[in-house]
């Protein structure tokens, strides 16, 4: 299946994606959190839609696409897990994942704006393959398979804002959790439609003007392996994200360096998962909206 969800924040609507149709499921779905992937959901509303497709509406092409799931628990990073970035960051591809959190707030639609920081002058791009968890995954053994706890894969852009990550004390945290720093979707693809998940093609332009490409072949940790190495110091409740990592291409291995500004446009695509549209936008000011 693709779930993906509509309407504006905070008042996006469940959907799945059916021939090429979003289909409103939310008489049956509360939202795609974290309670509807703990109850079994994902078995409930497939069976629902194969047993009466036409049950439910089809939702309007005009509607904004939010993320594929309700604000995560968690949001969890894995650095330099691909070898290309690693050599054009000029560090060492790490002997065990390195780990990493951005805020869960930074989460938001695969075509929303991205606001830069005040007074950022080195906001990067990073598409990544994003994993949903479906299951409660604590101290996975090596005969289990982690990937009986994944719902699904994703489009991620894991935005970084590269002082604030490697100039202030080297916290990584810093450079990631800005607002609108985590565009997801558009949709949440489950692993029976997702294909092989170490041969997707991952790729980002900037401006119309390809930024990267690269695929999960070359991936340092798949996905299982870090799903199992989270599972040992920490619980991964449904509905957290993991970020894997990003290929080469990335402002900051340019030479020179080039960082995204205001009018900018970014435009990511996975095989099979979608593909995301972003311009970047001024910092919001200090005020309620």
């Amino acid at each position: 299946m693709k779930l993906l969800r509509i309407g504006e924040p905070g008042r996006e609507r469940p959907a799945v994606l059916v021939d090429g149709r979003a289909r409103d499921v939310s008489g049956v779905v509360r939202d795609f959190d974290a309670a509807f992937f703990t109850e079994g959901g994902l078995a409930a509303l497939r069976d629902a839609i194969d047993g009466d497709l036409a049950a439910f509406p089809e939702a309007g092409d005009d509607q904004r696409i939010g993320p594929p799931v309700a604000r995560p628990g968690q949001v969890w990073c894995v650095g330099v897990n691909y070898r290309d970035h690693a050599a054009e960051s000029s560090l060492e591809v790490p002997g065990e994942p390195l780990i990493f959190g951005k805020a869960a707030n930074t989460v938001v639609g695969p075509n929303d704006d991205v606001r830069i920081p005040p007074g950022s002058v080195k906001t990067d791009w990073e598409v990544e393959l994003g994993v949903v968890i479906g299951r409660r995954a604590r101290y996975l053994s090596d005969d289990e398979d982690p990937l009986d706890y994944v719902a699904g894969v994703t489009i991620s852009n894991d935005i970084s804002e590269r002082e604030w990550q490697l100039e202030h004390a080297g916290q990584w945290i810093k450079g990631k959790s800005f607002e609108t720093f985590n565009p997801l979707g558009p949709w949440l693809v489950t692993l029976d439609e997702a294909g092989e998940l170490g041969s997707l093609t991952l790729e980002l332009d900037l401006n119309g003007a390809p930024q990267q490409r690269g695929t999960t072949a070359d991936m340092v940790f798949g996905v299982a392996e870090i799903v199992r190495y989270l599972s040992r110091f920490a619980v991964l409740e449904p509905g957290d994200l993991i970020n894997t990592g990003t290929p080469a291409g990335v402002g900051l291995g340019m030479d020179p360096q080039r960082y995204l500004r205001a009018g900018d446009v970014v435009d990511l695509r996975i095989t099979g998962l979608g593909a995301q549209h972003q311009r970047l936008v001024p910092p919001s000011s200090n005020t309620k909206e």
